[in-house]
């Protein structure tokens, strides 16, 4: 067991890509268990591990994003939010925060959101006279938004794993993420007096702002249809993406005119890409999970957080410790493949309701994606913007701060993330 531990750390500190490490060290921990002669476990948990029909949303859903983004729908939503609080000090800070909430409903994941929203409102922040970095730092708060308001590729992985509805997953997500953007907006706004953040103009009227809610209700019906059937059991996550796609892909190609059959090709390889990616560390994962449970170390490590205290309250918080350090250094896929089932059964074994446990694990792990060294969305913002990402760091942890304490009230407060699954009779 120390000598696959050991590959594992000693792998990771090098450098060597998480799915090449994760199948390494399980493909060790077999030839641990059985010699040589177990070898043919390793193809066979690399396909089980991905032999789970949910797992087609994952790929369906990122396409969907790149088609709305393609379409120009970006644009649309942020000045339907500019029209909303573009008027307030730091209106610009406020109205990518609004729109990142609005986007969260159509994309699950961060770095789309980053990449979309990098490459068009930090530009137009620094017109207005916004320092770059704080700039970035808006757009990669808001990016975690995405993957927290459904839909979510993480809810899909954990849901699957843990035999847990995901479409109780994705109810739980609409407060909890709502909140943060909140949270996000109270901190641009006491920013905003401290740093004399630039204001807006004046304040729309209301044929203004009906204008701008005419020409981006085509986007925020897209939302309401997916997450309509999913939660409303008229659809599978599956088949909801499938719609999503086809509803991106009618309004970028028919009624925006927007999408290019070149374009088409550029957005499946994309897809393709970032589907791989996630599939070969899930597959990887799936060996080295395998060899996890053989050894029995769920239990050791339940047994572990149980021998150093018994109080619920300080096992959530360790839990929730060990998730923000992990996220820090670690891919979070990975991080949810190999800990979450554990971590998630450990907080069920306290009384936490299995759908509260999930989102709290995944809200963890998406925190991870804003903070160093390796927060992919703090990559993003410094690829397309060229700022350093120390300099992102320090203008981002107001908001980190911010996205913890929501962080800790979905772990302490079970309201806020049953309340919706509940009226929706989930």
């Amino acid at each position: 067991m120390i000598w696959v531990l050991a590959t594992f750390f000693v792998l990771l500190a090098v450098g060597v890509p998480i799915g090449y490490v994760l199948g390494i060290s399980g493909v060790l921990g077999i030839i641990q268990i059985g010699g040589t002669e177990m070898l043919a476990m390793a193809p066979q948990r690399y396909f089980a591990g991905l032999d789970l029909f949910t797992f087609l949303a994952m790929p369906l859903f990122i396409f969907a994003g790149e088609l709305m983004n393609k379409a120009g729908i970006t644009d649309r939503l942020a000045k339907f939010a500019d029209s909303l609080v573009g008027h307030l000090r730091g209106g610009m800070a406020q109205s990518c925060m609004v729109s990142s909430v609005l986007f969260a409903g159509i994309t699950g994941a961060a770095v789309a959101e980053a990449a979309a929203f990098g490459s068009t409102m930090v530009p137009a922040m620094e017109k207005q006279g916004y320092k770059r970095p704080f700039a970035c730092a808006v757009v990669v708060a808001g990016s975690i938004i995405g993957p927290t308001i459904p839909p979510s590729n993480l809810m899909v992985i954990y849901g699957s794993m843990m035999g847990v509805s995901i479409a109780s997953l994705f109810a739980a997500g609409i407060l909890p993420g709502l909140v943060m953007g909140l949270f996000c907006m109270a901190v641009i706004a006491g920013l905003g007096r401290r740093w004399n953040l630039p204001k807006g103009g004046q304040r729309p009227s209301l044929l203004g702002i009906l204008v701008a809610f005419k020409n981006s209700l085509s986007a925020l019906v897209m939302p309401v249809i997916i997450l309509g059937g999913i939660i409303g059991g008229f659809v599978t996550p599956t088949e909801g993406a499938a719609i999503a796609v086809f509803y991106a892909m009618i309004l970028g190609v028919f009624v925006f005119r927007t999408v290019k059959l070149p374009d088409l090709l550029e957005m499946l390889v994309r897809t393709a890409r970032i589907t791989g990616v996630v599939f070969l560390i899930i597959a990887a994962a799936s060996i080295l999970s395998w060899w996890m449970t053989y050894m029995k170390l769920p239990q050791l490590i339940t047994g572990l957080f149980l021998g150093l205290t018994s109080d619920p309250s300080m096992i959530i918080l360790m839990v929730l410790v060990l998730l923000l350090i992990l996220g820090m250094f670690m891919d979070i896929n990975a991080i949810l493949i190999v800990l979450g089932p554990i971590l998630g059964a450990l907080a069920m074994s306290i009384g936490m309701d299995p759908v509260q446990a999930g989102l709290m694990i995944v809200l963890a792990l998406n925190i991870g994606l804003m903070t160093p060294p390796v927060g992919a969305s703090l990559f993003v913002l410094s690829s397309i913007t060229g700022e350093k990402i120390e300099s992102i760091t320090k203008s981002m942890w107001p908001f980190v701060i911010a996205e913890v304490a929501v962080l800790f009230l979905v772990a302490y407060w079970p309201s806020l993330t049953l309340t919706m699954p509940r009226l929706m009779g989930l």
